[in-house]
């Protein structure tokens, strides 16, 4: 079975979302997770106990569970994630380059038919998601763009 399959349901149900699930070496299995409100550490053990339960029923290997928040750079993963974080601060990495460059720093300024507005120092930069290798927001260093709890 797809664990991305299982899981999202799973954590939909418990009004969490799933950002992304990694499976590292050893049988270590990530699973980070956010809401609106962000994530505490209540909210990692509820995901972690229930996801338990059902891998138990489910009878799915591994040997480590590791449930967290994805943090301040949280990955842009889904075409709704640019449309949740619209004005935020993003790092963009591309496959190819783009008008000479593969990586874009910038505010999201909207997403239409696939299609990521940017506004990059000033610049409204169209960038293809289909062209989009990663992405991730890019809190300033001064502080967080995002409320977190």
């Amino acid at each position: 079975m797809d664990l991305q399959t299982l899981i999202e349901p799973t954590l939909m149900g418990m009004g969490y979302e799933l950002v992304t699930l990694e499976k590292a070496g050893r049988g270590l299995l990530r699973v980070f997770i956010d809401s609106p409100e962000g994530i505490n550490l209540d909210d990692c053990v509820k995901v972690s106990n229930q996801l338990t339960r059902v891998f138990m029923v489910e009878n799915i290997d591994y040997d480590r569970l590791e449930v967290s928040s994805p943090g301040t750079d949280r990955p842009l993963v889904k075409e709704a994630d640019f449309l949740r974080f619209n004005g935020e601060r993003a790092l963009v990495k591309l496959h190819a380059p783009l008008a000479g460059r593969k990586r874009f720093t910038g505010l999201i300024k909207g997403l239409q038919d696939g299609v990521l507005q940017m506004d990059v120092d000033g610049v409204l930069v169209a960038i293809p998601l289909v062209e989009v290798d990663s992405a991730h927001l890019a809190p300033l260093l001064q502080g967080t763009t995002r409320r977190m709890r």
